[in-house]
C-alpha cells in the first residue's frame, strides 16, 4: 500500500514538473536526418522565431509556443528557407500534427489540428483553382502581346479582370459565411487587403464578439480605421 502511494506521489510530482505549453506542434519530416527546424510567426509585421530544434537522426520532433488566440504559424526546415519553402498553418491551443516529407516539404504536408486550419484548407481548395487560371491568363496575355494579337490580348485582359473580381467576391462571401472563425479577418487582411474599404467593413461588422477580440479581428479593425483616416486627410 505504501509502495503504491509512493509511486502515485512520484507520478504526480513528475507531471507537475513538466512544463505545460499552450501550443504543441508534433511533426514528422520523413527522410530528414539532419537539419534545423524553426517554428515562426509574425509579430508587429516582423517574422520571429518562437522555437527551434536541431535534428540529428530522428525525423519526429516537437516544437512549442505560447498562444492567446488562434493565429497563423510557419514551420521552416532551415534558417535560410524562403516563403515558398515554409509550411503555413492556423493553430489554436492544444496539439497540431504535421506530417510531410523532406523531398516535397510543402506539397506533401498533411496538417491536423485546429478548426481554423480546416476552414483555411477549405478556402484554399477553391481559391487555388481561381489562382491557377490567373496564372494561365498571364501566360496567354504575354503570348498575345508577342504575336501582336490585340483582339486576343483584350479578351484575355477582360477575363483576367473577371477572375480577379471572382476571387474578391468569393473571399468576401467565405468570410461572411464564417464570421465566427478567426479565418475570416485573416483572409480579409491577407487576400483582399487592397479591396474597397466597404468590403472590408462588411466583413468586420459581421464578426462575432469572440472573433472581433482575436488577434486578426483587432488587426482588421485597426487596418480599416487607418484606411478611413487616410481617406479623410487626402
Amino acid at each position: 500500500m505504501k509502495k503504491t502511494a509512493f509511486l502515485l506521489l512520484a507520478f504526480l510530482l513528475a507531471a507537475c514538473g513538466e512544463k505545460q505549453h499552450d501550443l504543441t506542434v508534433k511533426a514528422n519530416i520523413e527522410g530528414l536526418k539532419k537539419g534545423t527546424v524553426y517554428l515562426k510567426k509574425i509579430k508587429d509585421t516582423t517574422l520571429i522565431t518562437i522555437d527551434s530544434l536541431v535534428i540529428n537522426g530522428n525525423s519526429i520532433f516537437e516544437l512549442h509556443s505560447p498562444i492567446d488566440t488562434p493565429e497563423v504559424f510557419y514551420l521552416y526546415l532551415d534558417k535560410h528557407s524562403t516563403e515558398k519553402d515554409r509550411i503555413t498553418f492556423f493553430a489554436d491551443k492544444g496539439i497540431t500534427e504535421i506530417n510531410t516529407t523532406l523531398k516535397n516539404f510543402v506539397f506533401d504536408a498533411k496538417i491536423k489540428g485546429s478548426e481554423q486550419q480546416k476552414k483555411l484548407e477549405e478556402y484554399r481548395a477553391i481559391i487555388s483553382r481561381i489562382n491557377n487560371r490567373n496564372l494561365e491568363l498571364i501566360k496567354e496575355s504575354f503570348e498575345a502581346q508577342k504575336e501582336g494579337d490585340t483582339a486576343k490580348f483584350n479578351a484575355v485582359l477582360k477575363e483576367s479582370d473577371g477572375a480577379l473580381k471572382r476571387k474578391y467576391l468569393y473571399t468576401v462571401n467565405f468570410a461572411l459565411n464564417n464570421k465566427d472563425s478567426e479565418v475570416a479577418p485573416y483572409l480579409a487582411l491577407t487576400e483582399i487587403y487592397n479591396a474597397q474599404v466597404r468590403f472590408l467593413d462588411t466583413i468586420n461588422n459581421s464578426l462575432t464578439t469572440k472573433v472581433r477580440a482575436s488577434k486578426y479581428g483587432k488587426e482588421l479593425n485597426l487596418f480599416i480605421e487607418k484606411i478611413k483616416k487616410n481617406e479623410k486627410t487626402n
